[in-house]
């Protein structure tokens, strides 16, 4: 199933998921056999420094236009390469079941 989302855009992380910071890094862990994406053969998924800070800002209370936005300003990259990051992790975290889209609370 394709997962298409814009930055207009609002997720935050599905109720069955949870996620701990292990050593610096953060570990997002399915609850429930839902959260695992048919196929899915990996259900734990790592964020980097960088997925992190996406991760952090995706609570539902942002669109993925603002969140990249916010991110433009502690990251040295284009906005168009950030916005499109965000989009990115955004659509694979929906596929796996671990982000859900919300509305803007």
């Amino acid at each position: 199933m394709e997962t298409r989302v814009d930055l207009s855009s609002v997720c935050a992380p599905s109720a069955d998921v949870v996620a701990r910071d292990i050593d610096g890094e953060l570990i997002i862990v399915p609850l429930t056999a839902a959260a695992v994406a048919e196929g899915e053969q990996d259900a734990i998924f790592t964020l980097n420094e960088t997925g992190r800070a996406v991760w952090d800002r995706l609570d539902g209370s942002a669109s993925l236009g603002e969140v990249a936005r916010a991110l433009a300003g502690e990251f040295d990259a284009p906005a168009g390469e950030i916005e499109q990051d965000v989009i990115g992790l955004a659509e694979e975290l929906l596929k796996r079941g671990m982000l859900v889209e919300a509305v803007r609370r």
